[in-house]
Parts: C-alpha cells; structure tokens; sequence
C-alpha cells in the first residue's frame, strides 16, 4: 500500500507542466512588442507636462534560515514605514522626498539600504535597468526599449482581463527571454494592453550576468501601472524583493530586502518648479517634518497588514514563471562553487559517542545551473568513525530531484530539543549530551513539488556506545538502537502561511513513513502544526504534534519526549513508545526592560518578553528495555519563559505537575538553531 502512494505521488510530481504552446518571435508577438516600445519611446503624455503624486510604502528586512529549500518562512528583522512626495516632468526628470519614516527593529541589525530601495521606480526603469545605486545591477537592456527586438525572444501566451482603478484592461501576457543568457538581461512576462499596447505590469529576475553582487542570489520585480484621469499609464504598485546569502561560506540562511509601494494622489500639469528636480532623485526631508507626519494608524497594524503572506506567495509565482519561462533554468547571482556546510556545527562538534569531530564541506553548481552538488565528511577523535554525506539536487520546472548518499550519526528525535552549539559546550564541559545517537547509512532519492515531498531508499542503522570522556562529570550510556537495513519510502505534505512578527503565521505537515526488511513491516505517521496569533502587543503561540507507529516500528523511529524541547520539569525523554502526543500554549508579553549599548549598532533591547505556558505529553506502547517508558497518562507542566537580547536567549523554567520537580533550560533562539 505504501509503494503504491509514493508511486502515485512521484508521477503526480514528475508530470510534465502542460504543453508550451506559445511560439517565440511569431509575426503577431513583435508586432505587439514594436507598438508597446513605440508607444514607450513616444511622449505617452501627449498634453502632459508634470505630475506629482503620493507613494506610501514599506521597506522590510528579513532573515531565513533552515534546511536547504527553506521550509521554514522569513522572519521580520526590521520594517521601515515610509510617505513620500513623488515628482515629475516632461522632460524625464524625476524627484522623490521622503517625508514620512518611522521603523521598529525586531532583532539586531546593522542594516543599510541604497538610496534608490527608499523610493518608487520612475520611468519603468527606462532604456537601462539600475538597482542598489548601480552597485547590484547596472545597464541592463529593457524589453521594451530601442534595441529590444535585437536582444530578446518574445512569445504571445494568453489575455486576460485585469481590473486596475477606473477601469478593466484587455491585457495580453507576452512572456520573454534574452537571446544569450550569458548576458546582462532580465527575464519575465509582461502584460500589454491589447488596444493600444501600453505596458499594464511588468514581472522579471535577472540573468547571471546582470547581477555585480556576489552575494546575491536574485532580484524579483514587479511593476503594476494604472490608467490615470482616463489618459495616462503611470505607477500603481510595485513590488521586488532581493535575496542574499553569505559569499565566503555558503550556509542555509538568507537575508531578503522587500519593498512594497503604493502609488496615488496624483495631480497633473500644476507648473512643478524647476528647482524642485536639482539634486539627488531621492531625498528625505527634515527630522521635523518627518517626526510630525500624521500617520493613521499604529506602526505594529501597518506591517501587518502589508508584511503578510500575499506578497511572498505574488514573488515565488514570479519566480516559477521565469523558470517555466527559461524552461527549468535557475537564474542565481551566487558563486559556483565554495565552502558549504548544513550548520556551523559541521565545522566542528562534539558529543559523548565522537568526542570532538572536525569536518569539511564544499558546494558546486556546474555553470550556475540546475544541478548542485554537496558534499561532507567529518571524523571523530574518539569513535575513528568516518561521517560523510553527498548531496546532489537538480532542478526540473517547479519539481527538485534530489539524491542523497550519507553516512552520519542522528538523534532519534523528529525535533531538535537543544541548538548544536550549546549541546557541544554542555556535553564537552559538563557531560550532558541531550541526544540519543544512532549511526544512519543510507542512499535516498526525493521528488518535491511545492508542498509534497515523495522518497525512496534504503536505510541502514548501527548502534553506536558512548566513548568520549567530558571534562567534568560523566556521559549516561548512548543506548542501542540500531535495527540493520531496511528499505523505506515517504510521503511528506507540509505547508505554511503568513510572516512570524506580521499577523498569524503558521506551519503544518503530515509525514508517512514505510519501510520493509525480511518479514517485517512498518509504517510511521506523524502530524505536526504552529501556529503564531497576535493579540495587540502580545502574541499567542501554539505548537504541537501526534504520531503513531505499527508493531514492527524500528526502535530508533520510536517517539520520545520528555525534560528539555518538550516537558522541562519532566525527566529527559523519560517518556517514549510507538504512539505519542505532544502539545502547547504559550502567551508571549513583552515588558519594558533597560537597554544597554553593544556597540555602535545594536544594544541589549528595550524589552524582554515573559511567556507564560502549559505543555503536555503523552506515550504508550512502549518497548522493552529502552531507557524510555510509556508515560502512564498526559503528563502536564506549567512553566514561564524568558526572553532576553532582542529574543536572542530564552530561559525556560517549567513545573511538572505529576512529578512534581522544577526544571530550567537556557539556550539560544529556537529559529536559529537549524545553521548552527
């Protein structure tokens, strides 16, 4: 039975999209594409001499972090709220004052923004696309511009009707490519409209050479224009979003700049001075006039209600349209080859099975493309075990095949209860390792496709004993847990919604596991969810999970929960079976704290944050002689957090109800666990 659904969910996946029925550079696209740059070139302003209007936007910095593909979404780090006056003539030039700024940062930062990331694009980036001042993109040809129909493929494929302020535009989307990809160019879709051929929106990335950056992975563009007082095409909305990561060591984690903007107010021919258009384009006003704008409502409302999901899922569509566009091609500005590791743990570790364990990693990606390569290998002082793992994963469309050959010691747990860091220092100094190790060969194929995730494989697993010896105190006994080799498969639907910090936020996924060796059998469900509700300046969390197990369940796939991640109070992972249930809410208040500087860019934060909670958990079906029991019914604890250091350091402080013992945790903020 379970075969047979991964079967079914690799077809689903490996399906071909629908037939590419669009035709590049037929007579009726370039006819379309001559008259929109025609009317481009041409003074679409025909009676219009200058406008000035209203752009009300923000600017967000965010940071994510995670495995590999980024399940986990983008946390705010800091949001900027900025009004600006926005001016213009006929003569091309443009003005932008910002007269309206207000921020609030949510974890430290030293950020600094271009100029030109502050304001609005004028003149759809006229001949010569620019972004970051030049510094992250510069003269890069526009589609529609003189030499567009010499440097661009461009393809007629679909009309739709689209509804803008005042009116609804019969638009045709026209997708195009460069003609050379190894040039500097943008590649996207634009829609026109069908009567006369003004551009309506414009939506693209950049190709690999447009991008003067090395830290960046890509740039995602969309500009919305609307027709004005019945005559005129100008700004509406607009929106990119710029994604970094690191140069020198590649790790999951990356920074994104995202500007979202409104455009209205407009008011045309009113005689706008000569004057105003010296100087920079973009400039702020006075502290005076900035601190004294009358903004309509609180900081905190306003980046919900523009911070949300919307924006996210509108640039992920972009992007998936530019690789169905360019047939699968992935267009990153970052390096081809370097260090690269999972977490900075892989560097170095230790833990009571290896001891000290040094490692290496090293990443490529054969001419910037579709295909990735990664590998590591790491050696233990104490074990003279050899760890290594290969990763390679291709990108088909909007599927990811991925290969995985490794051979690596994991924890049995399904989350991680501690960060890899503090276990390393809490293990090598004081003898508590808090994880239960068991060595994991194995050679996997996977297949995703947006939420679902489909493997196939072969897993082996050894038991390991504990062989280090820590500088005070001593390691408990690693127990057995290795059950030889069994051939699986798994079946993963995940999905999640929303920014945590702006609005409800929240994760959920459902994972099926079947595996076979000789006579056995087994299959393993788990579902999990998170979920984050502001509620004012609070913020209620909820977090849980449920699994189940069958008879032949492997003894290192056993759900096991207890003291540090789950239940503090409890008795590490004293509780454990083929069936378990784990749940909490938590009701996080920030209280005014003072803050002390940490150099010139950050300090210890104006707040910390107190975060009452009531946790539960529940095993059965236990197996036999494992250091883990069933629980004998739900096993609650009440417990109070601490967060400190702009929510960097959490201490947990948890009463559990039935054994009635205290237990403290401190570690480092759970959402930075998965690099270190």
């Amino acid at each position: 039975m379970m075969s047979r659904a991964v079967l079914l969910c690799s077809a689903l996946l490996l399906a071909p999209p629908p037939a590419d029925a669009q035709t590049w550079n037929d007579a009726d696209a370039l006819a379309l594409v001559v008259r929109a740059s025609a009317r481009r070139a041409a003074d679409q302003a025909s009676g219009l001499e200058d406008f000035r209007a209203r752009a009300h936007g923000f600017v967000f910095f965010l940071a994510q972090l995670g495995e590999e593909g980024f399940a986990e979404p983008p946390r705010l780090v800091k949001s900027d709220q900025l009004e600006l006056e926005v001016y213009w003539n006929a003569n091309g030039a443009s003005k932008q004052r910002i007269i309206g700024w207000r921020d609030r940062v949510d974890l430290p930062t030293d950020i600094r923004y271009h100029r030109d990331h502050l304001g609005i694009v004028q003149n759809g980036f006229a001949d010569r696309i620019r972004l970051g001042e030049g510094d992250e993109v510069r003269d890069v040809p526009h589609p529609l511009g003189p030499s567009g129909t010499l440097l661009y493929d461009f393809a007629l494929v679909d009309s739709l009707t689209m509804r803008i302020p005042g009116r609804a535009v019969h638009a045709i989307e026209v997708a195009f490519r460069p003609k050379d990809y190894d040039e500097p160019r943008i590649v996207g879709s634009m829609y026109l409209d069908a009567g006369g051929g003004e551009l309506v929106q414009l939506r693209f990335n950049f190709t690999r050479a447009a991008y003067l950056d090395d830290s960046l992975e890509d740039i995602t563009i969309l500009l919305e224009n609307a027709l004005w007082d019945g005559r005129w095409w100008l700004p509406r909305r607009q929106e990119i979003e710029i994604r970094r990561r690191s140069t020198w060591l590649e790790l999951p984690a990356r920074g994104i700049i995202r500007g979202h903007w409104m455009i209205d107010g407009y008011q045309f021919n009113t005689g706008v001075a000569a004057r105003v258009f010296s100087g920079p384009e973009i400039v702020v006003a006075p502290r005076a006039i900035r601190d004294t704008f009358p903004w309509i409502e609180r900081l905190d409302a306003a980046i919900a209600a523009a911070a949300g999901p919307v924006t996210a899922v509108e640039m992920d569509e972009v992007r998936a349209r530019v690789r169905d566009i360019t047939g699968g091609r992935v267009l990153t500005g970052l390096s081809a080859a370097g260090l690269s590791f999972r977490r900075v743990s892989d560097l170095l570790h230790f833990n009571r099975v290896e001891g000290f364990a040094p490692g290496f990693g090293y990443g490529i990606r054969p001419g910037g493309g579709a295909l990735t390569l990664r590998g590591w290998i790491s050696l233990g002082l104490e074990d003279d075990r050899l760890k290594a793992r290969l990763d390679a994963t291709y990108r088909l469309g909007r599927s990811t095949i991925a290969v995985r050959l490794a051979r690596e010691l994991r924890d049995i747990g399904d989350d991680p209860v501690i960060s890899p860091l503090v276990n390393s220092l809490q293990a090598q100094e004081l003898g508590k390792d808090r994880a239960d190790w068991v060595l994991l060969e194995e050679g996997v194929v996977a297949l995703r496709r947006g939420p679902v995730e489909v493997g196939v494989g072969v897993r082996r697993s050894t038991s390991v004993a504990t062989r280090a010896t820590p500088a005070h105190g001593s390691f408990e006994p690693n127990p057995p847990l290795g059950s030889g080799t069994w051939g699986v498969g798994e079946v993963r639907l995940s999905a999640v919604g929303g920014v945590p910090g702006a609005g409800v936020a929240w994760r959920s996924a459902l994972e099926i596991e079947g595996g076979f060796q000789r006579d056995l059998r087994f299959v393993r469900v788990r579902a999990v969810g998170r979920v984050l509700v502001p509620a004012g300046a609070t913020e209620f969390g909820l977090a849980g999970w449920g699994g189940w197990g069958s008879g032949d369940l492997p003894l290192h796939r056993a759900f096991v929960l207890g003291g540090r991640g789950t239940l503090v109070g409890e008795q590490f992972r004293a509780w454990g079976g083929r069936r378990a249930a784990w749940g909490k809410v938590e009701w996080k208040v920030p209280v005014p704290f003072p803050a002390f500087p940490l150099g010139a860019f950050a300090s210890t934060g104006r707040q910390l944050v107190l975060a009452p909670y009531v946790s539960v958990g529940w095993a059965g079906d236990a197996f036999p002689a494992t250091p883990w029991t069933a629980s004998g019914g739900a096993r609650p604890v009440l417990g109070v957090a601490v967060e400190l250091f702009h929510r960097l350091l959490r201490a947990d402080v948890g009463w559990s109800v039935r054994r009635r013992r205290l237990g403290v945790t401190v570690d480092l903020r759970q959402e930075l666990w998965p690099i270190l």
